[in-house]
């Protein structure tokens, strides 16, 4: 207590100080730097907890029970949220409480803040129960979600779930396959919600005796989560719309401790577990602007068979700019730093293909470049490329496995690898070239998607390459993979020997049917300009290639050590 006193009355100049270094150590790192203090809660008053502040939500939704399984009735009584020690408790307990004409043998709180907010960042210090069962967690919500009971709404609640946005910044206890002291922020939207795919986790450190802050970084243009000043996940979406991207209106926080449902049943000893906040904080930038960005420049970087590289760059007073491209439909975003170059990264798209991109710019109160828009032009150079999957390893294991691509594009060789394991956090790459042996480490495109060029190779000629993946708490290396540079795959020479005894139906306008006495490992079909447009490992023997347009394509069959290339017209 008396630890904490002292932080809360330290000296504007201290505040000062600590703010100019958290600043460098920790907005660097974010897009958007917010730094004006806005709406917080100290919990400096023992007692109830501030009703100008938190809602105590109670109500049961349709059906008796909270969501997700779980066995807690969330109350108002003080000994569910209090406030003591200059510290917010939020306490869940085994005991038979009845409400709403429901009876469980738990009960705990759910506070919901009274400010809602758009863009800005979050900050809330934090230590978290451990106890099997429990599901501690800092979030927000839309404002309008339709959720009775809820604070805000029945004013604003006009938007189902999830289409009103869910931004999960710290939840515990409910990933069986982590460490105990992992935690994780996820994002639901329209386009994954539930089990979403947008999520990043990181390991603490003794999250039962040590108080941490869980921080969120919201800008329009991505989200960032932190902890202890350390960004360990973003989430920016190419395209934002209404599916991937419900989050450009008003959030507001919740506080909360589940018990059981997803988090498994407590133990039979369990009594209580408490969460305790030392501190709540959004911080956004308050400051009119009515300057516009000047010198804005944007030339064309880096272009690929499938990407092409927009480097951009301008002047404003605010720090930040926000530039926007569009390009055959779709809108891409990024924030920039004044006098600092940013560069975009358009992929998807086709090879040997002319494109012109509309670039503008403005800060984030709206105020535009006067040179807006700039066009820019360019021509993606013909592409010769091959992938695929796998799970082979010549160090540690892969519990799922990875997506590999080697791409040829004049005398460069693009390679790219996607990590497809879900239970490993913190997770970086490095290329290893086999010999002479050199490690280097790997761009990341995204999640953990990442990249390197090798540049001035020899057409013809053979590389061979493996990655690895370092993660929290260990690694696994792919096997050396050997590709002749503009090769397609499935047409270059490979140490497999010839797959015989074995017919197919063809031309086919559905499925192909393999019949063979040999085991198929894995069938894969190309373009006949060496594009990897199918493959599977499972159903071997019937291959639905109804998604497959009109044409001729190259079949790859897999059987142990035997390979056979064969061509297939898809009517």
């Amino acid at each position: 207590m008396l630890k904490k006193y002292i932080m809360k009355k330290i000296t504007s100049y201290q505040l000062l100080v600590i703010f100019f270094l958290f600043s460098h150590i920790c907005f660097g790192q974010v897009d958007v730097v917010y730094s004006d203090l806005v709406w917080s809660d100290e919990f400096n008053v023992d007692g109830v907890i501030n009703a100008t502040n938190w809602f105590q939500q109670t109500q049961l939704p349709a059906g008796g029970s909270w969501f997700n399984g779980e066995e807690q009735l969330y109350t108002n009584l003080p000994t569910n949220s209090f406030v003591s020690n200059g510290m917010l408790n939020i306490v869940a307990k085994k005991e038979t409480y009845t409400d709403q004409g429901v009876t469980k043998q738990y009960t705990s709180a759910r506070l919901n803040s009274k400010f809602a907010f758009k863009y800005g960042r979050v900050d809330v210090r934090a230590k978290l129960p451990i106890d099997g069962g429990t599901w501690p967690a800092i979030w927000m919500l839309g404002k309008d979600v339709n959720e009775p009971g809820g604070y805000f709404a029945s004013t604003f609640g006009n938007t189902d779930w999830p289409a009103c946005g869910e931004t999960d910044i710290m939840e515990h206890g409910i990933f069986s396959s982590q460490a105990v002291d992992y935690i994780q922020s996820t994002l639901h939207t329209p386009s994954s919600y539930g089990n979403s795919v947008n999520n990043g986790g990181i390991i603490a450190s003794d999250l039962a005796n040590s108080y941490h802050i869980y921080s969120m970084n919201w800008s329009p243009f991505q989200i960032s989560f932190l902890l202890d000043g350390v960004v360990y996940y973003t989430y920016h979406p190419a395209v934002k719309d209404a599916t991937t991207w419900p989050f450009d209106a008003d959030q507001y926080l919740l506080l909360n401790i589940a018990i059981g449902g997803v988090a498994g049943e407590p133990n039979a000893n369990f009594a209580q577990a408490s969460m305790l906040i030392d501190y709540v904080r959004v911080y956004q930038n308050t400051l009119v602007d009515t300057t516009p960005p000047t010198d804005f420049t944007a030339t064309v970087g880096t272009v690929t068979g499938t990407t092409a590289q927009l480097l951009l760059n301008g002047i404003d007073n605010s720090g930040t700019l926000s530039y926007t491209v569009t390009c055959n439909g779709a809108t891409y975003t990024a924030a920039g730093t004044s006098g600092v170059q940013s560069s975009i990264t358009i992929s998807g798209l086709s090879p040997n293909t002319s494109y012109t991109f509309t670039v503008t710019a403005s800060d984030l109160s709206g105020n535009t470049a006067i040179n807006n828009p700039i066009l820019l032009n360019a021509t993606t150079p013909s592409s010769i490329q091959c992938s695929g999957t796998s799970s082979l390893s010549q160090q540690g294991s892969f519990s799922i496995g990875y997506n590999y691509t080697f791409q040829t594009i004049g005398t460069d060789v693009t390679i790219t690898f996607e990590l497809l394991d879900t239970d490993k956090v913190g997770v970086v790459a490095f290329l290893w070239k086999q010999s002479p042996f050199t490690e280097t480490q790997m761009s990341n495109v995204s999640g953990t998607i990442f990249t390197q060029t090798i540049t001035g190779q020899t057409l013809g000629s053979t590389i061979n390459y493996a990655v690895k993946f370092a993660y929290a708490g260990g690694l696994s290396v792919t096997k050396y993979y050997s590709y002749v540079v503009g090769s397609n795959c499935a047409l270059e020479v490979s140490s497999f020997s010839e797959l015989s005894q074995f017919n197919f139906s063809n031309p086919t306008s559905d499925s192909i049917a393999i019949s063979t006495s040999k085991v198929i490992d894995t069938v894969e079909i190309y373009t006949l300009l060496g594009d990897l447009v199918l493959t599977t490992a499972t159903n071997t023997n019937k291959i639905d290639v109804r998604s497959l347009a009109s044409g001729m394509y190259l079949m790859v069959i897999y059987s142990g050590a035997e390979r056979t290339v064969k061509k297939v017209l898809k009517q």
